[in-house]
């Protein structure tokens, strides 16, 4: 590791795949095909939502929310990535390296919260139907909690991660400035910093998974009271895209943040933060689309609009 004078370097230097430089290459190509797929798709969840009268409702205000969670996630770290895969320069700038580090921790925390305010809608519609419109008209109120929280949550974290010494030390081997990279390159005393980050990625990640879990328990026992065969089909549609979305987004996040990070292998972080930063977001859009009717049948008819107009 490099060591300089400062308490904290003027710039980082991401070593990245710097063992397997042919892995350079495919990736550059890889991120410039789908970060443009992940904002098309993303906004066009949006342009659709907003536009069609048919998905102006709660389930689709959240679902809008995740596409411009998505948007704002992997934009936080696709273009640096692009820059240091097309150039021999692998720096990020400290101050970067901060906004990067708050910006991916607010994203990540926010959506964790987020997918499990979507599942208690799927909860309330299928398993509570005529409390629904009460519960649900709150939904900007929800929307907002679950913003801040998320917030506050991720500027506590990554604030007494900044604060830890650096001892010098400006080489990150990783991709991007993220919370578990930092706290396992500063010097000094970090278990309290280590504890802290369990504590808050229990909170943050492993209860709101304990509720979806539980949603989608009680969410399939009432699937199973439904008489009508399309009455099961059409929601078993709308929540298996869902969790199709929870299980991306989860599993890589639990691997990365709710274990030791003693116990973290070198490239793990670098592969993990590719799943959930820039595949998760890019996917996202096309689970929903592909596997929603709602959704197919008013980006349709989009389509048709505006050749139509032309």
């Amino acid at each position: 590791m490099t060591l300089i004078n400062e308490s904290h370097p003027e710039e980082f230097i991401l070593l990245g795949f710097a063992d397997c430089p042919w892995l350079e290459l495919p990736l550059f190509v890889i991120l410039l095909i789908t970060y443009p797929m992940a904002m098309m798709g993303n906004l066009t969840i949006i342009l659709v939502s907003k536009l069609d009268p048919h998905l102006h409702s709660p389930m689709y205000f959240f679902l809008t929310n995740l596409s411009f969670l998505d948007m704002c996630y992997t934009t936080s770290i696709v273009p640096q990535m692009l820059f240091n895969l097309g150039t021999s320069k692998k720096t990020i700038s400290y101050l970067g390296c901060i906004v990067q580090l708050y910006f991916f921790s607010i994203m990540g925390s926010t959506e964790c919260l987020l997918l499990a305010l979507m599942s208690f809608d799927r909860y309330v519609a299928i398993c509570r139907p005529l409390h629904y419109t009460l519960i649900m008209n709150q939904r900007i109120l929800l929307v907002s909690i679950v913003w801040l929280t998320g917030m506050i949550y991720a500027i506590s974290e990554a604030s007494v991660t900044v604060k830890l010494p650096l001892c010098g030390i400006n080489k990150l081997d990783h991709l991007l400035c993220e919370i578990p990279v930092l706290i396992k390159a500063a010097c000094g005393e970090k278990e309290a910093n280590e504890l802290t980050l369990s504590v808050v990625c229990i909170l943050i990640g492993a209860v709101p998974l304990c509720l979806i879990l539980a949603s989608y328990a009680s969410i399939g026992h009432a699937i199973f009271k439904i008489k009508s065969s399309e009455g099961r089909k059409k929601a078993f549609g709308t929540c298996s895209s869902h969790l199709i979305v929870v299980s991306l987004f989860y599993g890589p996040g639990i691997s990365m943040y709710l274990q030791p990070l003693s116990s973290i292998s070198r490239d793990q972080p670098k592969f993990m933060a590719l799943f959930y930063g820039v595949m998760t977001p890019t996917l996202n859009p096309f689970i929903y689309t592909l596997r929603n009717k709602d959704v197919k049948g008013a980006l349709g008819k989009l389509i048709s609009r505006i050749f139509s107009s032309k």
